[in-house]
């Protein structure tokens, strides 16, 4: 069977590609020959052809193709031309749920939906930013009525796409690669990175976005800092929002300048030693459709604090969730002072 995966961004700084990249092995393990279809390819793969549709490199033009994709009825009519040839078309995000919809309608080809949620426009912190998350949500829901197919990563998205959608959709959680995320990985290496010897280590992954809460936890570990005052806080992740993330840097100096780290983005090879380095995995956000730095932390071994939100509840292996930044505190300093011991 020939099969399309599209994605806006094959990247490797986005979760949401690295399940693209593992769907794309196991459907070339299974005989199956896969297409990936991305507006921009960062992320290489042995197991698929990787074809880039382009489109403009500054931020803001970026996000308005992506935005009005719809409109670009010239590299539309092309591209569904390309997909005649193939038996299932998969889509992970808007615009390309576009190229899906019409597939269908035009084509006859089965479409499918892989839901990966989308962040409600209120945890983002400019107009600019909730006006733009607002109307992908809109145009999501838009184009994936009509899907023959709907998997999604967590029952907690599933409920949101059927109560916006009517879609029923099959939970499939996202997969970990056990052979790379497991107990026992040594950390000194990130360790003597950061010159953090022998202090209690608390780690989050993910995009510098204001919807992961960054900002939040930032704030709570200076509460941390209080009761474990050589604790540290690794945040390692590519900074997607770079006013967002100089104010974070700002803020985190006033706060500890020794002891909050900003690793930036981090290669594959160094992330599974990257968790192996922490005593405790942390995260602020109040949203998450799976929470895949969560599960491989879990894989690692890892104890995990977490806000009681979003599919939360359905990753945390162990750990704690929590429902206030005081009660957020008190569990990071219980499960470091543990450590310690």
């Amino acid at each position: 069977m020939k099969i399309a995966l599209l994605t806006p961004f094959f990247s490797p700084h986005n979760g949401i590609d690295r399940v693209v990249e593992r769907q794309a092995r196991d459907l070339t393990e299974l005989g199956h020959a896969v297409t990936i279809y991305c507006f921009r390819a960062k992320l290489r793969t042995s197991s698929a052809t990787v074809v880039e549709i382009g489109s403009p490199t500054p931020l803001l033009l970026d996000r308005l193709y992506r935005l009005f994709f719809f409109l670009n009825r010239r590299t539309i009519k092309r591209l569904l031309q390309e997909l005649r040839g193939f038996d299932r078309i998969v889509c992970h995000h808007y615009p390309l749920t576009v190229l899906g919809r019409l597939a269908k309608k035009r084509l006859g080809k089965t479409y499918v939906y892989y839901d990966h949620g989308i962040a409600p426009a209120k945890l983002f912190s400019s107009i600019v930013e909730k006006t733009y998350q607002a109307l992908v949500r809109r145009l999501t829901i838009k184009t994936v009525r009509n899907a023959d197919e709907a998997i999604s990563v967590s029952s907690f998205l599933s409920g949101i796409l059927a109560a916006e959608t009517g879609l029923k959709s099959l939970v499939e959680y996202n997969k970990i690669d056990g052979s790379r995320f497991k107990k026992g990985i040594p950390g000194g290496a990130i360790r003597a990175r950061y010159r953090f010897g022998q202090d209690p280590v608390c780690l989050f992954v993910g995009r510098v976005s204001p919807h992961k809460g960054v900002h939040r936890l930032i704030e709570i570990f200076g509460g941390v800092l209080r009761e474990v005052p050589d604790a540290k806080l690794l945040i390692a992740g590519a900074e997607t929002f770079p006013r967002y993330a100089r104010k974070l840097r700002r803020r985190a100096r006033s706060i500890g300048p020794r002891a909050i780290v900003f690793a930036g983005f981090v290669p594959d090879d160094d992330l599974p030693l990257t968790y192996g380095a922490a005593d405790l995995y942390v995260t602020a956000s109040l949203w998450e459709g799976f929470d895949l730095p969560m599960a491989e932390a879990a894989a690692c071994g890892k104890p995990a604090v977490a806000f009681d939100a979003g599919a939360h509840r359905e990753v945390m292996r162990e750990g704690r969730l929590v429902d206030t930044d005081g009660k957020f505190a008190a569990a990071v300093v219980a499960y470091l002072r543990d450590a310690r011991r």
